[in-house]
């Protein structure tokens, strides 16, 4: 099988098995990272088919949605070799796989390789802006959370443990993660685009906030 009929298949079954999700983790928050890492890709001198596979990879085996006693993504492992990938770039894959999320504001960022980088930015381009905005309301809905309680305040996660366990209201949670992420990420071209959906989320929130205290009504 070729490299190119490998993501083909990859796509295809990542797709399926997404398909029913409503917590903003569906297969088109997955083809928008997969499509985001490729672009950043053409700026990078990185190894594309690493990219592609850890992009469309990158959840099936996500704490958010399984209970394992270990970080190893043994699906995204499992499902390479079946499609013939070779050991060692199944390894950097799974290397990326594992260190691609966020784990709190004060937890080390761990990824090594450039490839990591650029699809780590990519999820993260995901999680900012307008779409940004709005899977953050679907995982909180997902999870029964409150839009907002202005009687709790933000958290600095100083571990995973912290950020895992964390209840914290759909507005808490720019604060603890979606307004830091702009200064995180990796790459040049991921920079850039943060800019600009960073101060989208910005805006919202002066918004949301002059509309929760009535003080946008004349």
């Amino acid at each position: 099988m070729t490299q190119t009929d490998i993501i083909q298949k990859t796509s295809e079954y990542i797709k399926q098995e997404f398909s029913d999700d409503s917590s903003g983790h569906d297969w088109w928050h997955i083809y928008r990272v997969w499509k985001n890492a490729v672009t950043i890709c053409k700026h990078e001198t990185a190894d594309l088919f690493v990219v592609e596979l850890a992009a469309l990879l990158h959840d099936l085996d996500d704490w958010k949605f399984n209970e394992s006693e270990d970080e190893t993504p043994h699906r995204a492992k499992a499902w390479m070799q079946q499609c013939g990938v070779d050991p060692r770039v199944n390894q950097q894959v799974c290397e990326i796989i594992m260190n691609v999320s966020y784990k709190g504001a004060q937890v080390e960022n761990k990824m090594k390789s450039l490839e990591g980088f650029i699809v780590q930015d990519a999820d993260r381009l995901d999680a900012i802006g307008a779409i940004g905005i709005g899977r953050a309301f679907a995982y909180g809905g997902y999870k029964n959370r409150p839009m907002y309680d202005p009687e709790t305040s933000n958290q600095m996660h100083a571990s995973f443990e912290d950020y895992k366990n964390s209840k914290s209201a759909t507005i808490n949670h720019f604060y603890e993660k979606l307004l830091l992420l702009k200064d995180m990420m990796n790459t040049v071209t991921a920079k850039r685009i943060a800019e600009q959906r960073h101060e989208v989320m910005l805006k919202f929130l002066d918004q949301f906030m002059n509309e929760w205290e009535g003080s946008d009504i004349q």
